[in-house]
């Protein structure tokens, strides 16, 4: 059965290429072509396209085209205009309050994207450093798994010829058999939580489906430029995007309600007008004067009598979509603080289960010292030797364990105060 498991496993991996990759070039390629990039650069272009259908009204339009139609009697008007062979129109805004006013917002909208796009490429960041340094993790636990199956294979051994010698009870032996089984149990987990953490680090890399990205150092060192909890604090509060992107929002909405206010100013457009007419649409007969080339130019305005209820409606709209604004802003001040209070907390308890994890190891390694003096002394047996070294390999796998809590918290602290990108870079 473990002979079909590894003979699929392999098959399934000839599939996909494995890539090795380091952690700035995990950084560069999330940047560049994963998902989220993407589809953040893509929110950019199209608040870059709203500013400029907000400039439309202010850039002059020209149109032109033909009224031309035969006129019996009295030249009627075709829609609007006087009956011409060719015709042609230009309007621009001079003063248009309401639409200069969405015209800021629609600038406010685009900083607001640009803030939003950073915050997703560095989410997406966060998460290719945490799945970078998990399948290292895994790699390494892998490897130790590996080591311990095979000291549990020679206790087995060892084991069994007892038992043939009758210096053992038979049970004994289905016992080591239990924990050799047991222990290549675990490896082929670790081994298929290794093959996915790498699979889905591939994906967050753009990646073609069914490659994966194995990591070139299997322990990265995450370093920290913060030093105390009032620092991250600091930075935490400056450095929020989250922060930024609500205050550029209530920014755009405050565009938005002056141009609800604008609603009751005048409206002025320069206008230009010019017309070719014939005298088949009895110009020269209805008219004391027949002129071919006809044209004007002048400004339009408008002026609001009485403006329409809507505005002030919308107006009363935003002032409370801005209240809300506002007390989110509060939250997620009080939020990024306290964040950032947890996470330095976290880092302070990991690092105590860091020197614990070691510690442990420590115990564990000069215990399986001992017990090798010890069997050159003839006081001790072959299989206390193997246990022995089962323990230390337990050790080290709760070891790998404490450092990847470490490197995690250490990531998210960096996340929490703006500082993600400009730490792993260094």
């Amino acid at each position: 059965m473990r002979r079909i498991l590894l003979f699929l496993s392999a098959a399934v991996a000839g599939f996909g290429e494995v890539r090795t990759v380091t952690l700035a070039q995990v950084l560069d390629l999330a940047s560049a072509q994963g998902a989220e990039a993407v589809l953040a650069r893509l929110d950019q272009r199209r608040a870059a396209a709203a500013v400029q259908a907000a400039k439309d009204p202010f850039s002059p339009k020209i149109f032109a085209g033909s009224g031309l139609a035969y006129s019996s009697g009295f030249p009627l008007s075709i829609e609007g205009s006087a009956p011409s062979i060719l015709e042609s129109r230009a309007i621009a805004s001079v003063f248009n309050q309401p639409q200069k006013m969405m015209l800021e917002k629609a600038k406010a909208d685009q900083k607001t994207a640009v803030v939003a796009a950073a915050m997703r490429q560095e989410e997406a960041s966060y998460r290719a450093a945490v799945l970078y340094v998990e399948a290292g993790r895994l790699a390494a636990a892998v490897r130790a798994a590996r080591e311990q199956a095979g000291t549990l294979e020679r206790v087995s051994e060892t084991v069994k010829a007892r038992v043939e010698g009758g210096r053992e009870l038979a049970i004994e032996g289905r016992r080591a058999m239990l924990r050799v089984a047991q222990a290549r149990q675990r490896t082929l987990r670790l081994e298929t939580a290794q093959a996915d953490a790498e699979a889905q680090l591939a994906l967050l890399l753009g990646l073609p489906d069914g490659d994966r990205a194995r990591p070139a150092e299997q322990e990265t060192p995450i370093r920290l430029g913060i030093t105390s909890e009032g620092d991250a604090v600091v930075a935490a509060l400056q450095n929020s995007k989250e922060i930024r992107r609500l205050e550029s929002v209530v920014i755009a909405k405050g565009f938005e309600r002056r141009s609800h206010e604008a609603a009751r100013l005048p409206r002025l457009d320069l206008v230009a007008q010019y017309g070719l007419f014939s005298k088949f649409n009895n110009y020269d007969k209805f008219f004391n004067r027949f002129q071919r080339h006809n044209g004007q130019f002048g400004v339009s305005v408008q002026i609001p009598l009485l403006p329409s209820q809507a505005s002030k409606a919308q107006k009363e709209m935003v002032d409370g979509e801005v209240a809300g604004l506002k007390t989110q802003l509060n939250a997620e001040r009080g939020r990024a603080s306290a964040q950032a209070r947890k996470a330095w907390a976290e880092i302070a308890a990991q690092e105590a289960g860091v020197e614990v994890a070691n510690l442990d190891l420590q115990v564990a390694r000069e215990q399986t010292t001992l017990l090798l003096a010890l069997l050159e002394e003839g006081r001790a047996t072959q299989k206390q030797l193997e246990e022995a070294r089962f323990s230390e390999n337990e050790k080290w796998m709760a070891l790998f364990d404490a450092r990847f809590g470490l490197d995690r918290a250490r990531l998210e602290l960096l996340k929490e105060t703006g500082t993600l990108m400009a730490a792993l870079r260094n």
